[in-house]
């Protein structure tokens, strides 16, 4: 049975949070959504689905952020189309990711390895003993400094990949 109509299934059951009293339905929205690399946490609204990309959904009425799948934060937020596009987007990003070290980096004049990509010019160097990172839109009017160092070259491309990744998603 596909992932989603299971899901379907289970919110039209009212199974977990959507039978209990005081947990909203509806007016939820979607703050971040993440990839957890492989199905691994139940979905906290249904807590049923067992589901890899998470929704973290955000209601004013409600003291908690839930970890949530795609057809609840679909259903919570009144989109479920949205929820859909959001989904896929991360997924796209998730096999960008798995490219992203082999890809070809070019080499600037003081000797660190560069990409554009996503509208933004990421450029990795030494920070210490260690690696970092900086992140330009392309025309100049966002720069960003990694706060922290990481101690391979791997590490750096790859946080400043999921730092792009969670700017894209913000404008989303």
């Amino acid at each position: 049975m596909p992932t989603e109509s299971r899901e379907e299934q289970l919110v039209a059951a009212g199974r977990g949070k959507w039978s209990k009293a005081g947990v909203p339905h509806k007016g939820w929205h979607c703050v971040d959504i993440e990839d957890l690399g492989e199905p691994q946490t139940e979905c906290g609204m249904c807590e049923s689905q067992t589901i890899r990309f998470v929704h973290h959904m955000e209601h004013p009425n409600y003291p908690d952020i839930l970890e949530v799948g795609c057809i609840c934060a679909g259903h919570m937020e009144g989109d479920v189309a949205a929820a859909r596009t959001r989904e896929s987007s991360m997924k796209n990003r998730s096999g960008k990711r798995k490219r992203w070290l082999s890809r070809k980096w070019r080499i600037s004049a003081k000797g660190n390895p560069w990409i554009k990509s996503d509208g933004f010019r990421i450029t990795v160097y030494r920070r210490a003993s260690d690696w970092a990172a900086t992140l330009s839109s392309e025309d100049n009017s966002l720069v960003m400094h990694s706060r922290r160092n990481f101690k391979t070259l791997d590490q750096a491309k790859l946080a400043a990949f999921d730092h792009i990744t969670k700017l894209l998603a913000r404008e989303a």
